[in-house]
């Protein structure tokens, strides 16, 4: 398993209610995304930096996310590029199942 974190430095701070509408706006397009185990969204306390935790069954599926397209996405709707930076996986907690994930 890999996980990506996005991070875009936005312009101008974002208030938490509005991010709020923001990412609500877009979660349903991660819905279907093949390869996607869960995503995270990201807002810093002083509202600078918005972004997300992904967490994808492998790398390759990753990278079908993160085309120019989505890129271009990203820049129309925060105003900024982001950058994505990737992480193995290889264990996972996950308490809300009472599972520990060891990737194989």
């Amino acid at each position: 398993m890999i996980t990506a974190m996005v991070q875009i430095k936005l312009p101008e701070p974002m208030a938490k209610d509005k991010a709020q509408n923001v990412f609500a706006g877009t979660a349903p397009k991660y819905r279907e995304v093949k390869g996607l185990i869960r995503k995270y969204y990201l807002l810093s306390e002083d509202g600078a930096t918005a972004g997300g935790v992904y967490l994808w069954k492998s790398r390759d599926a990753a990278e079908q996310l993160y085309t120019d397209d989505w890129k271009t996405f990203i820049m129309q709707k925060y105003g900024t590029k982001p950058s994505v930076t990737y992480f193995d996986s290889p264990v996972i907690v996950d308490n809300l199942v009472g599972k520990i994930i060891v990737d194989e």
